[in-house]
């Protein structure tokens, strides 16, 4: 493929293709060990949504750290409160879901192979920051695969994945919000990023959650429209 074929619109797919990687990641994001293992996906990028809103916000950004248990962690330096310690609190969980909905945009202005590309170097971004062993190899492996597909895969088998990947996101980002809840009920997770905005704004962290949801659900409710839109259009 040439250089400039990326910026070629890529041809739309079936029907079945939005519909049967929907239920793929459906199905994945409800499972158990399989959730598990592609769960590092929705931290890698959960953990980039707090180094980009902490970067923007002009926190001075330490480092991002992955670890084999999907957990992360990303270390900022700046005020302890004000609006941008609460921007930086708040933008993990719904990162997930929102670089869902921008996938599904760009599913459906048919630009699929700019899609990887992009996911590809936003990885590489990641990657300068972060500060331990499992989360370089972590991050290399998923943007190696990325690059791959983007300049070697034809567009039926990019199609399949993007769209696989894209519903993936969106329903990856509504689950670690029930998971933090059931936490929380049980008398854990008190120092989630619920709990650190409540600390900040006097918000109750319940309300916080609700946020997150509705953030997480209005994004796969847009996105899903998004997906399949350009499909009824073949």
């Amino acid at each position: 493929m040439s250089p400039s074929g990326l910026l070629d619109a890529q041809p739309n797919p079936t029907f079945w293709v939005p519909v049967i990687t929907g239920a793929v990641a459906l199905l994945l994001v409800l499972s158990g060990a399989p959730w598990r293992m592609a769960r590092n996906v929705v931290t890698i990028v959960h953990e980039a949504g707090h180094a980009l809103v902490a970067v923007m916000a002009g926190r001075r950004l330490q480092g991002i750290r992955l670890h084999s248990d999907t957990s992360g962690v990303t270390v900022s330096r700046g005020k302890p409160e004000g609006p941008g310690m609460v921007l930086t609190s708040l933008a993990g969980y719904p990162a997930p879901a929102l670089l869902g909905l921008a996938f599904a945009a760009l599913v459906a202005a048919d630009r699929i192979t700019v899609l990887l590309v992009l996911a590809a170097l936003l990885l590489l971004g990641v990657l300068i920051m972060v500060r331990n062993a499992y989360g370089v190899l972590s991050v290399l492996l998923t943007a190696a695969g990325l690059a791959v597909l983007a300049l070697v895969a034809g567009p039926q088998v990019q199609a399949w994945f993007v769209y696989l990947i894209t519903w993936f996101l969106l329903f990856g980002g509504i689950r670690p919000v029930i998971e933090l809840q059931s936490k929380r009920r049980r008398g854990a997770a008190r120092d989630s990023d619920a709990d650190q905005l409540a600390r900040l704004t006097g918000v109750p962290p319940s309300l916080w959650l609700l946020i997150l949801g509705v953030i997480g659900i209005t994004c796969l409710l847009v996105g899903a429209a998004w997906l399949l839109e350009p499909a009824l259009r073949s």
